[in-house]
């Protein structure tokens, strides 16, 4: 028969999330989802080298507990 497009079931969720959720939730979830994206980017900017630091404490602590 007909099938669903990805636009239809967009809205239906939509209007799902606007009928249970109420108006005044969807600012709220996307100011979070805004903010989580925004700490994400933040992270990926910070310099590696504090990565490869604690990854050679975690190895050196691996190889002593042997």
């Amino acid at each position: 028969m007909m099938g669903l497009g990805i636009t239809e079931i967009l809205l239906i969720f939509l209007f799902v999330i606007f009928f249970f959720g109420g108006a005044k939730k969807i600012p709220m979830i996307a100011k979070g989802l805004g903010t989580g994206i925004r700490n994400f980017k933040g992270e990926l900017k910070k310099p590696e080298s504090t990565n490869d630091d604690e990854t050679s404490e975690n190895s050196s602590d691996t190889e002593e507990s042997y």
